[in-house]
């Protein structure tokens, strides 16, 4: 009767190793997911990045009353992670990635800055467009001439165009 409860725990162990099998693989906007069932049809194999080995199960010989059972370990499966090189490559396109995403994050800052600039001219320059005081302009021949109504006009309108496009 020892053998029943050495059969049980070897039928444990066997149930216990399949319980771990995990998948790990990257999806299409680049994020790693984790599960215990395998990525979503059509996902590329450089994207899979560990798969579950196959369980080192021992095999059960159930021996007449009076022997003793052996246990036979099955072979060992080679392992399907990713290479070295593909582990390199992703690496070099992940630092890529990232160098991009910072050239565009800093092109968005400077677009920015530039943009509170404009703003902040554009809000001075309608300030004193509608001052009420005469406004100067320099002419073709380098004179100051005074603006009259119609060019004050034209004058604040594009302040108020450059206002609503630059100050959001």
């Amino acid at each position: 009767m020892r053998s029943k409860p050495l059969f049980i725990a070897l039928i444990g162990l066997a149930l216990a190793a399949s319980a771990q099998a995990q998948w790990k693989w990257r999806d299409a906007r680049g994020n790693v997911q984790y599960s215990d069932l395998p990525p979503p049809p059509g996902t590329p194999d450089k994207d899979i990045l560990q798969r579950p080995q196959a369980p080192n199960r021992p095999t059960i010989v159930v021996a007449p009353p009076g022997q003793q059972g052996v246990a036979a370990s099955a072979p060992k499966p080679a392992a399907s992670g990713p290479t070295k090189a593909e582990q390199e490559a992703a690496a070099r396109q992940k630092q890529e990635q990232d160098s991009e995403a910072a050239k565009r994050k800093e092109e968005e800052r400077r677009i920015a800055a530039q943009r509170r600039e404009n703003c902040t001219r554009a809000q001075a320059n309608l300030r004193d467009l509608q001052s009420g005081q005469r406004i100067t302009r320099t002419n073709d021949k380098g004179e100051r001439v005074f603006m009259d109504e119609a060019q004050l006009a034209v004058e604040v309108a594009r302040a108020r165009d450059v206002i609503t496009s630059e100050c959001r």
